[in-house]
């Protein structure tokens, strides 16, 4: 088996991967100049190395966002797609949205605008139990962070495009189970893929119908959320009564790195992060890796990605 792995961490990579698939043969990607081989192990690999490779027999992506893969225009159609399934992320990104639930639930935003008119004053605290949580998007990732976010207390509320059932999260689905999920909410966190029916999904309407006061939390995509509308849901600054959306915590953008001009960087109710909220942890996922390098050589069957649906 030829596997060429195309990272910015190849060398790790190819060092875990050799231990798990002892008899495969693991070459580092370059843009260019690329032995030919049987599958391909990437991030984002450029369209001249998908180009150059003419019996690719299947690709297994580095992560669990396939818009990149999928929007390169020499992706072969007709190989098998493999992305990763958590492989341990999702405890990461959960972790994530529970600091940014808790930042607003228990007033961290409004104590840091305090602390810069150096008010001393305590806020009221919302019972956990009276605030909800959206959680946009019900995969694998989407599933253990609405999963630890209910065992931590909170009301959780979960939407996916098909009916899904899970214990302790109360699931919605399509047009109408989104609208009913937004105005039971005080957070909305999203964690969809990136396809045409999902792009700027949060959008003037969508946050309108969220409760006043309510917090936004992207740890998906950038592609996810209209930034006119973001912008006009927040406000123009420090003041409680000028804004519908009293906070977001932004971890994806659509441009990344997100240009020093962004007005983004600037707005008080928005706190930014550099796409941090879900690293990929390499031992679990090099274990998804090498039992999916092992199953397509095979033939085996194996959960692939439907370019037509993007994920």
């Amino acid at each position: 088996m030829q596997v060429l792995i195309y990272h910015q961490d190849a060398a790790q990579w190819r060092e875990v991967l050799a231990k798990r698939l002892p008899e495969a043969e693991f070459h580092l990607g370059a843009e260019h100049g690329n032995p030919q081989v049987d599958y391909l192990v990437a991030w984002k690999p450029p369209v001249t190395l998908l180009e150059e490779q003419r019996g690719l027999r299947g690709i297994v992506n580095l992560g669990a966002g396939v818009d990149a893969l999928l929007n390169n225009p020499a992706l072969p159609r007709e190989i098998p797609i493999v992305k990763l399934r958590d492989a341990g992320m999702g405890e990461l990104i959960g972790d994530y949205v529970r600091y940014g639930v808790l930042h607003f639930q228990r007033d961290f935003d409004r104590y840091q605008r305090q602390q810069r008119s150096r008010t001393w004053r305590e806020v009221t605290v919302v019972d956990k139990a009276e605030w909800g949580i959206g959680i946009l998007g019900l995969g694998a990732i989407g599933t253990r962070v609405a999963q630890m976010l209910a065992a931590d207390g909170y009301p959780v509320h979960g939407w996916s495009r098909s009916p899904k059932q899970l214990e302790g999260i109360v699931c919605h689905h399509g047009t109408a189970g989104l609208d009913a999920l937004l105005g039971q909410v005080m957070t909305l966190v999203t964690l969809l893929p990136d396809t045409p029916a999902t792009r700027q999904l949060i959008d003037r309407d969508t946050l309108a119908r969220l409760p006043a006061g309510a917090s936004l939390i992207n740890p998906g995509r950038g592609t996810l959320i209209d930034e006119a509308a973001l912008f006009n849901a927040l406000g123009s600054g420090d003041a409680d009564d000028d804004a519908h959306l009293r906070g977001a915590l932004l971890d994806a953008f659509p441009q990344e790195p997100l240009p020093a001009y962004s007005p983004l960087w600037r707005h008080p109710r928005i706190l930014i992060t550099p796409h941090m909220a879900g690293p990929t942890p390499i031992g679990a996922a090099a274990d998804q890796v090498a039992e999916a390098l092992g199953r397509l050589s095979r033939g085996e069957a194996i959960e692939t990605i439907d370019p037509s649906a993007g994920y």
